[in-house]
């Protein structure tokens, strides 16, 4: 589909393009400013990230006017009140399916397939690999050797898992992440989440797990990680190797660690934090900022983790002194 035929599509009844497209092109995709090609459209949202037009090779970018002087003469651009709305709208011209009737898996005679089990298209599953009663498997995912795949684990489309890996029951590998544009009178529109989640060797998941696909690029779970029950990793996490990750963690969209890092029971982040190889954060700490390596975490709001135990003693002293029965 061209572009101006994309456009016309997708922003009827919601908004308007400000500038004219000078420049056609057979539009084949979104993708961030940093790996776009000539053929992609991608987006800015905040002029923090106007740097990164100037070595992007995207064929076109919704924008603001007021960043309209960053765009560089090779990429069209495409100013709208609200890039962010302009995108999400796009990102529907994108989704695709996820779950195929079973056709041409690629299934190692030394796999234990399970009745109950569904395949979708292109499937490959590795030797020695078990999939248990009920597990629905979207197309062109890519299991490897030696896996357990529990009862009830749903993964889906193009999600890739390497070697030995254990997924509890009840685990959702590849579903949408929960991101949302807001119109001005308060409509929700959907971001359609066309990246992959990549589970890499050695990694075991907990029961009722939840890995969201990225909106671009990959969601990751780097090798030896290890991840107890009823965690919530969101689109665009990067969990470093060995690292432990335990009861009802929460990672929002695009947190990063280093490696073997631990985060205690209920312990969270917010969006777009990295958080360095080799810290710790206590139960319920809730991780607002970067944390620099090799270094110790709790409480809400976050202080390492000797100035909160001492803080919380204090608490409890004053506490005891107003109320001494």
């Amino acid at each position: 589909m061209l572009l101006s035929q994309a456009i016309k599509q997708t922003f009827e009844g919601y908004m308007t393009l400000d500038s004219e497209i000078k420049k056609d092109f057979e539009l084949c995709g979104i993708a961030p400013l940093e790996s776009a090609n000539e053929t992609q459209i991608s987006y800015i949202d905040q002029d923090k990230y106007s740097h990164k037009l100037a070595d992007s090779r995207a064929g076109a970018v919704l924008l603001r006017k007021e960043l309209l002087d960053c765009v560089p003469p090779h990429i069209q651009p495409l100013v709208v009140d609200n890039p962010h709305l302009a995108f999400a709208l796009l990102s529907h011209l994108f989704a695709r399916k996820g779950f195929s009737a079973c056709e041409n898996p690629s299934i190692d005679p030394l796999a234990n397939i399970a009745p109950n089990v569904h395949l979708g298209k292109n499937v490959r599953i590795g030797a020695r690999t078990i999939l248990m009663p009920g597990v629905v498997i979207g197309d062109n995912v890519e299991i490897g050797e030696h896996c357990k795949i529990y009862p009830n684990v749903v993964i889906y489309r193009d999600t890739i898992i390497g070697n030995r890996v254990n997924i509890h029951a009840g685990c959702v590998i590849g579903c949408d992440g929960f991101g949302y544009a807001h119109t001005n009178d308060g409509r929700h529109i959907k971001i359609e989440h066309n990246g992959i989640v990549v589970i890499e060797d050695d990694v075991e998941l907990g029961a009722n797990n939840t890995i969201d696909r990225a909106v671009f690029g990959q969601t990751l779970i780097k090798k030896g990680v290890k991840i107890d029950n009823l965690v919530q990793i969101g689109h665009n996490c990067v969990v470093g190797e060995h690292s432990i990750l335990v009861s009802q963690v929460g990672l929002a969209g695009s947190t990063t660690t280093g490696r073997n890092v631990v985060m205690g029971g209920q312990a969270g982040t917010g969006g777009h934090i990295h958080i360095g190889d080799f810290v710790q954060v206590a139960g319920r700490g809730a991780v607002g900022k970067n944390l620099p390596p090799h270094t110790k975490w709790g409480g809400h709001p976050l202080m390492e983790l000797d100035e909160w135990m001492k803080f919380f003693v204090s608490l409890r002293r004053m506490v005891k002194k107003q109320n001494p029965k």
